[in-house]
């Protein structure tokens, strides 16, 4: 039997990297995406602040993910090898003050995409744009394009489809239809990296950011910044705590800590010995701005006396009463499920059909380490297609 190429559906991070790699070490390689152009989700999300990955040591760095797995593979390509990967393509890059990884100053999204994709052009990538999936076999896929039904006969083949996030981008999570008709199982998808939405009407704060506080939710606690929105919070630490609540019955209380610093007692004491609140929580422990707005919600008894303002101050509760809908959320959980898949990413029902990034059953916090999960497995699935060698084309 004659060499076959290796076909990728979807042209995000995920997918993108196993074709780079694939097409590094001379293996045919033809990508196809339902989209007119390429990762458009990987455009979005630069919009936010186009952080690549996260500079903390790989032993830290891998504990953000829920999966074995895919910490496993984080640490086969890491921080570091990605790094080295974008400045092998053009894209230098610089460590901002919070450890993030982002583009040197003055690069846009568009510019590291286009960047990628004429190295894989440069690599003999084939693109074709406009092909929706709609079914494959052992042998062959099939694209709907237009009016027609086009076959595509594959050597292996690597669905990176995303999750169900931002439809608009294209990841509308609509090949779930097609796995489980395959007997496939797939998890519902749920919102990760959500904000979420609160009893109480914060609207007075809108637009309005807590600076260095700590989130708690029983024993986890998380720090960072606290934004408030028209229905609710968001912020790093929020989605962070996103894998601990969803499972749990809405509404519940999540508590801020608002002057992580200092004790209760600590607090109490500097209230105790002021004449005037206010002025005390501005000039002497600098709660100014939105903390002080937020204090000022609290009733009367509670900001006029020292130690239940000072308790107040280290457990502000905050009732929560669910995530955002999946359509607007970061990043989605469910998808395949992991058991449906082997060490290589490939599925148990379908050994030369591997699955790659978000539609898989896994989560990370924002930061960087979302991209990082892809870029890591797009590499790691690729080198076990170089490694194994059974009928994919290689020139």
């Amino acid at each position: 039997m004659s060499a076959l190429p290796v076909v990728v559906v979807g042209a995000g991070p995920a997918g993108l990297m196993a074709a780079y790699k694939l097409a590094q070490s001379g293996v045919q390689v033809l990508v196809y995406d339902h989209n007119k152009a390429p990762a458009r989700k990987f455009l979005v999300a630069g919009h936010g602040g186009f952080n690549l990955t996260h500079s903390e040591p790989v032993e830290e760095f891998v504990h953000k993910y829920t999966h074995p797995h895919i910490q496993q593979v984080v640490k086969e390509f890491d921080n570091v090898s990605v790094i080295k990967w974008l400045e092998s393509i053009g894209i230098k890059t610089f460590v901002g003050s919070s450890g993030k990884v982002f583009p040197e100053r003055g690069i846009k999204p568009i510019e590291v995409l286009n960047a990628w994709v004429e190295a894989l052009k440069r690599l003999q990538v084939c693109f074709f744009s406009g092909y929706k999936l709609v079914d494959f076999d052992e042998e062959f896929a099939y694209f709907s394009r237009g009016d027609s039904i086009e076959s595509v006969r594959y050597g292996r083949m690597i669905l990176a489809v995303g999750g169900g996030s931002w439809s608009k981008t294209g990841s509308d999570g609509r090949w779930t239809e097609i796995l489980s008709r395959k007997n496939v199982n797939i998890l519902p998808f749920q919102a990760a990296n959500s904000g979420y939405n609160t009893k109480k009407d914060f609207s007075i704060l809108e637009g309005q950011i807590l600076k260095n506080v700590q989130i708690r939710f029983g024993d986890i606690i998380k720090k960072g910044e606290v934004l408030f929105t028209r229905y609710g919070i968001e912020g790093s630490p929020v989605y962070y705590m996103n894998r601990y609540t969803r499972k749990e019955n809405f509404p519940l209380t999540l508590t801020l800590d608002l002057k992580p610093s200092l004790t209760v007692e600590d607090i109490a004491h500097i209230l105790r010995h002021s004449r005037k609140i206010s002025e005390t929580l501005k000039s002497k422990l600098n709660l100014k701005g939105a903390v002080f707005t937020l204090l000022k919600l609290l009733d009367k008894e509670t900001f006029t006396t020292a130690d239940l303002l000072a308790k107040s101050i280290k457990n502000y509760p905050i009732e929560v009463t669910g995530l955002r809908p999946i359509e607007e959320v970061i990043s989605t959980c469910g998808g395949v499920d992991m058991d449906e898949v082997r060490q290589d990413f490939s599925l148990v029902k379908y050994p030369k059909v591997h699955c790659i990034g978000e539609m898989l059953d896994w989560d990370a916090p924002t930061g960087g380490y979302l991209l990082q999960a892809c870029f890591s497995m797009g590499h790691f699935c690729a080198q076990q297609i170089i490694s194994q060698q059974d009928n994919v084309s290689v020139s």
